[in-house]
């Protein structure tokens, strides 16, 4: 028996699950399930929460469906540079803030329909960034010359040093949102201070594109929030070759800064590779990164090649994990990104020191795309959900205002197993 059903502007007959039948649907309804998609764990929470919250039973294939669209629509509205969609006033910022940051996704095989079919690689690297107009305060002197006290804690920095390695060697953080807790000392480095940019509007972005495709991106976005006529621009990232190559091709007038907690790891690996873990560590550790927090650097080189004469050069065929090797390297790191580290220079004009919104946004992109059960078709069902869930962590809502753009009904058909998204 077919039953009348009326709700959120809709009305159609209904049988026991929208999807597996022809009919048509207002544009209301699309964005429904859309953001259901975009802000739930899985389609199947979001079928859920469809049925239990909205009153109606929708298939996990017409959501799926309707996500690989709008995945498709967002692509395109970005390439077409937003035209007729995101209108009105565009404010020039006082503070232009750009951030990017690799991250992971975990891809099946073609054709292998859902569950556990991993591809080759298994995880596969995305691309993210950020815009944030900000506002801040400039200062004659350092207004904050003493590092915060989560660089002052042992087990933090341990910590931190740990990811950054785990991160150099494949690409990005790959743990899982669960995993990602926000501990008491992460919290005693976002005090606000009036020297700190204080967020007024963000924007995402994310997709599977290889850099230099995204680097385009990435500067059509920060075009289009006038971010080049701000008077104080900022471009913030990690160490990785890719980041800075983006910055010389895309962003080059922008402040070049060093994510300062990178900077960190990499001090406190010198330290033990000097001392050993030893107190001794832990003061030398203490010394260079204060002086780095000043903006004196170059001191902290100096004093590391003293270190490295008194080890050893590493001989040329010396195996990686060779201490005399490593610290090598990390006199290395810290030469290639002396002039992204003027750390004193950056709070007095009111900018940021670390990546911090950065990383806030990834966890808010993986707690959508990460978790022990979800598996993405390459690239389609991969590159729509990036595409979808940093449209909804945008906070000029480019997701509602593209689904409720184009006029017109929706139609729902019978559709295949679900393959493309998890």
């Amino acid at each position: 028996m077919l039953i009348a059903v009326a709700v959120a502007g809709l009305f159609f007959p209904q049988r026991e699950a929208l999807g597996l039948d022809p009919r048509d649907s207002t544009p209301g309804f699309k964005r429904q399930m859309v953001i259901l998609d975009a802000e739930t764990r899985s389609l199947k929470r979001a079928s859920i929460v469809m049925k239990r919250v909205v009153g109606l039973d929708v298939s996990t294939n017409t959501i799926e469906r309707v996500a690989l669209e709008v995945g498709n629509d967002l692509e395109a509205a970005e390439q077409a540079r937003w035209q007729n969609i995101l209108t009105g006033e565009v404010p020039v910022p006082s503070v232009a803030i750009v951030e990017f940051d690799g991250g992971r996704i975990r891809t099946r095989k073609t054709g292998c329909g859902p569950g556990v079919h991993l591809d080759a690689k298994g995880w596969n690297e995305t691309k993210n960034a950020i815009f944030v107009s900000a506002t801040s305060e400039t200062s004659g002197v350092d207004p904050q010359p003493n590092p915060p006290a989560c660089f002052l804690d042992a087990d933090h920095v341990a910590k931190l040093t740990e990811k950054a390695k785990t991160k150099e060697n494949t690409g990005s953080n790959d743990s899982l949102p669960e995993e990602q807790e926000v501990s008491e000392k992460d919290q005693a480095c976002k005090i606000k201070a009036s020297h700190k940019p204080q967020r007024l509007l963000r924007t995402v972005i994310a997709s599977m594109k290889s850099s230099k495709p995204f680097g385009a991106q990435m500067a059509r976005e920060a075009k289009r929030r006038r971010f080049d006529e701000a008077p104080r621009k900022a471009y913030v990232a990690d160490g990785l070759t890719c980041n800075w190559t983006i910055h010389a091709e895309h962003f080059e007038e922008y402040v070049a800064i060093l994510d300062f907690t990178h900077a960190v790891s990499y001090l406190f690996t010198a330290s033990l590779l000097c001392f050993g873990k030893t107190d001794q560590a832990w003061e030398a550790y203490l010394d260079w990164m204060t002086r780095a927090w000043r903006g004196k650097v170059g001191e902290v080189i100096t004093e590391l090649k003293s270190h490295q004469a008194r080890i050893g050069l590493p001989p040329e065929d010396t195996d990686e994990d060779d201490p005399r090797e490593q610290l090598r390297r990390v006199i290395g790191y810290l030469e290639n990104n002396q002039q992204r580290m003027r750390y004193e220079e950056y709070r007095m004009s009111g900018l940021p020191t670390t990546s911090a919104w950065m990383e806030s946004a990834v966890k808010e992109m993986n707690y959508r795309i990460k978790g022990t059960e979800m598996f993405w078709n390459k690239p389609a069902g991969a590159e729509a959900i990036l595409q979808i869930r940093a449209a909804a962590l945008s906070d000029d809502d480019r997701l509602v205002r593209l689904l409720s753009h184009r006029p017109g009904q929706l139609t729902l058909r019978r559709s295949p197993p679900a393959t493309q998204a998890a």
